[in-house]
């Protein structure tokens, strides 16, 4: 996370909401060799306080032992920022993201939550693509489902800290905000550029 406290205001509800929004991340745990990644889409829970995910069981992160404490990086739209679009003299180059780290301990979930995990993970997207009808497990044939459930395990993520970044260019000044805006939008990127719009609306 970056130490200014300029991109650390928003709220623990915030960051959890655009997590929530977001529903996938770059999970990690310590390995006996050094960090051990994983990325994975999840579900949070309504109240915040845990979000579930699965795994092949092959994974590395299972075989390094669990459960294990852990961090679910969830990372949000970037754009680089050139100096020059601040129409301010004696700039340097940057990096405007929002990123949102979820710290806690990963533990095994039952096998038998599986199938509820998909369903629920699977409904979390699939409604974002209406008026397409939502995909549910029930649509595949008998016996399929169970046997690649077989390879896959689920997981629950206890969240203990919940900490994020929203480096949006709130430590310049408005009108140089504004010449970044105008830039990235020249470009087509509005994901940045819409965020760093917000901060004045």
């Amino acid at each position: 996370m970056h130490p200014n406290p300029a991109f650390r205001k928003a709220s623990t509800e915030e960051n959890l909401a655009f997590a929530r929004q977001r529903g996938f991340g770059t999970l990690a745990v310590n390995g006996s060799a050094g960090p051990v990644l994983a990325h994975v889409p999840f579900v949070m829970a309504e109240d915040g306080t845990s979000v579930d995910l699965h795994l092949a069981r092959s994974n590395r992160v299972i075989a390094e032992g669990l459960p294990a404490k852990s961090v679910l990086s969830v990372m949000g739209p970037d754009a680089y920022v050139s100096p020059d679009w601040y129409g301010v003299a004696d700039q340097v180059p940057t990096w405007n993201y929002i990123a949102v780290h979820l710290r806690g301990e990963l533990v095994p979930m039952p096998v038998e939550a599986f199938r509820a995990h998909l369903e629920a993970l699977s409904d979390q997207f699939e409604v974002r693509l209406a008026p397409k009808r939502v995909w549910k497990t029930s649509k595949m044939t008998e016996g399929v489902m169970e046997r690649m459930m077989r390879m896959i395990l689920p997981f629950r993520l206890m969240i203990g800290e919940v900490d994020g970044t929203w480096k949006l260019g709130q430590n310049k000044t408005a009108e140089a905000r504004d010449g970044v805006v105008a830039a990235l939008e020249a470009l087509g990127e509005t994901g940045i550029s819409g965020a760093m719009r917000a901060l004045t609306e």
